[in-house]
């Protein structure tokens, strides 16, 4: 599958008043997360960063590096960059890392506490 076909999820983290809050984001795997930019200013957090490997496994009970969308624990926000919800298909993780699944990014859209919004992913620089 091509870079611009897939996507990533991570698992962010920040608090405010003393309560931890939780989300996922979800860029195209082309892009990365503008964790301290767009993802702190939506979360509403001072600072905003990517929950280490042992939280974002504990929270979740998946596997890193396959953390899927469909899975991020109730009431968590899901926040997708526009360009995912906009793909036709995009490869995403299963909660396995061995395993992926392909879906449209309206049935992303579609999920519980998604949140379609404007720039959480940051094109990434190539050296041509």
């Amino acid at each position: 599958m091509p870079l611009d076909a897939c996507a990533n999820c991570v698992v962010v983290t920040g608090k405010r008043s003393g309560v931890q809050r939780w989300a996922g984001c979800v860029v195209l795997a082309t892009t990365r997360a503008d964790v301290n930019g767009v993802v702190r200013r939506w979360l509403d957090v001072r600072k905003a960063s990517f929950a280490s490997q042992e939280e974002a496994v504990a929270r979740t009970l998946m596997e890193y590096g396959g953390i899927t969308p469909p899975g991020l624990p109730a009431g968590w926000p899901v926040l997708l960059d526009l360009a995912v919800a906009a793909a036709e298909l995009v490869v995403v993780g299963s909660g396995l890392r061995r395993s992926k699944l392909l879906l449209p990014g309206t049935v992303l859209a579609a999920l519980p506490g998604a949140e379609v919004i404007e720039g959480p992913g940051l094109r990434l620089e190539v050296d041509a």
